[in-house]
């Protein structure tokens, strides 16, 4: 299927490993030119690298979306190129703390980490979007914004405002021509994700091969009704999908790509 992406320009927030480090290489083999940002040069220097290596089309921006100078160095080095059609605010952290970790300045911080440097990079390039009647707004968020558990409170809070501004922003674009949604994926396999269940495994009884390990880590940690950790490259397809002319009628909706793991409708 052709997403009709070529000739758009998208940026990818974060994008120098994981998921948007994947989400920034799909863009560029769908024909997009394609904008990896990340706050370490090297690292996204070498995405950027590997992108043009396969034939795409791609730059780098760097910067620290958690203050106005880096989203400003971001926005600028992403503009050079031209204007951005697309924007996947991807960048932001994961930390693993409870309740009774998580101090108020840990809470500040990653509000400012996950939510604040989200509309930082919204206002910059919104106005280029409303002159050309077009424009595509994508956040990852995920299902914990949705099923918070006692673990994690200050993540799954940042996720839920990630989910909670999406919608107030497609509102806000009524009529513009500009979309915005959130891609919320389940538990992901990523390399940090295999190194942390491969070193738990032995201990558990979980077996020594990923094969063996992936469905205990499942089982115990993030059961869903696909049986296994989502692939960063399925999270991939729905934010392609969502950037293209050909869901111009989806606005202000989350795409969950979680193997069934939230229960309910929403």
């Amino acid at each position: 299927m052709d997403l009709h992406l070529t000739g758009r320009r998208a940026l990818v927030t974060g994008a120098s490993s994981g998921i948007g480090e994947v989400i920034a290489k799909a863009m560029a083999a769908e024909g997009a030119d394609v904008v990896v940002h990340g706050r370490e040069r090297v690292r996204t220097e070498a995405v950027t690298a590997a992108i043009r290596a396969t034939g795409g089309t791609a730059r780098a921006a760097i910067g620290d979306l958690t203050t106005d100078a880096g989203a400003d160095a971001a926005a600028e080095a992403a503009l050079e190129g031209g204007p951005i059609d697309i924007l996947v605010n991807n960048a932001g952290a994961y930390p693993s703390r409870t309740w009774e970790e998580a101090t108020e300045d840990d809470w500040r911080e990653l509000y400012e980490t996950n939510v604040i440097s989200v509309v930082r990079m919204i206002k910059r390039l919104l106005p280029g979007m409303r002159e050309r009647g077009w424009g595509r707004f994508i956040q990852i968020g995920g299902g914990l914004a949705l099923q918070p558990g006692a673990d994690l409170p200050d993540y799954n809070a940042s996720l839920a405002a990630r989910h909670n501004l999406t919608v107030s922003l497609a509102c806000e674009l009524k009529g513009s021509g500009i979309t915005s949604n959130t891609v919320a994926p389940g538990a992901v396999l990523v390399e940090t994700t295999r190194r942390l269940f491969t070193k738990l495994a032995p201990a558990r009884g979980w077996g020594e091969t990923w094969e063996e390990i992936e469905p205990h880590a499942i089982e115990h940690v993030a059961p869903n009704d696909i049986g296994r950790f989502g692939r960063p490259e399925e999270i991939a397809a729905a934010v392609l999908y969502l950037s293209g002319p050909l869901a111009d009628y989806v606005t202000g909706t989350t795409l969950r790509v979680d193997g069934g793991t939230i229960l309910g409708v929403h």
